[in-house]
């Protein structure tokens, strides 16, 4: 894929569970790869899974997050009513329920759209952030690229379902202790944000 920043415009998901596995998914209808999803999974072991649609996906993912195992696999996500995400990706299947906005989330839709994607916007937020949350907005990815996150909407997770091979996750938890992934966790609370993606690849 060829340098300069590349824009992924959808939604994250992110979760934990009482069994320690925490997931977060990434639902990009727009993206330099088309539309995709891909999964990432921490078990509770550390153990990092990241799920992918095909291998240019997995390729370019995996050179920006650290995976301990790489798997592709059909990764689908639905939307059956505007609550209700459900995800099917290799062994986990996967089914939240979501409410209201917070707080936060309010404010950040009172940010214009246009303005909230932006990565000086971005990076302006980003000590703000730290200082308030413990998350990051903007930081350094693998290989020398640079990533900002524009976070415009956030709805909490109230319900979820979730299993592996089968077998049953437990309830909703936490994301605790966080991800690894990258220079940044998704929030401790269980929630979805509405964000554009941008990475600088040099």
């Amino acid at each position: 894929m060829s340098a300069g920043r590349l824009r992924f415009d959808g939604w994250i998901i992110g979760v934990g569970t009482t069994s320690g596995t925490r997931i977060v998914v990434g639902h990009w209808p727009r993206s330099p790869l088309g539309p995709l999803s891909d999964v990432m999974v921490q078990r509770p072991d550390d153990h990092r899974v990241l799920f992918a649609p095909h291998r240019e996906a997995a390729d370019f993912i995996a050179s920006t997050y650290t995976f301990d195992e790489v798997r592709l696999v059909d990764v689908v996500v639905t939307r059956p009513d505007e609550a209700t995400w459900t995800v099917a990706a290799g062994p986990l299947a996967l089914r939240v329920r979501t409410a209201g906005r917070p707080l936060l989330g309010r404010l950040l839709r009172a940010v214009p759209a246009p303005l909230a994607r932006t990565p000086a916007w971005t990076g302006l937020l980003d000590r703000p952030a730290r200082l308030l949350t413990g998350l990051r907005t903007t930081g350094s990815a693998g290989n020398g690229r640079t990533e900002w996150y524009g976070v415009q909407d956030l709805h909490t997770v109230t319900d979820l379902a979730a299993s592996w091979d089968g077998v049953p996750l437990g309830t909703l938890a936490p994301v605790r202790p966080p991800v690894t992934f990258g220079f940044g966790s998704v929030p401790p609370d269980p929630g979805v944000v509405r964000v554009t993606t941008t990475v600088r690849v040099p």
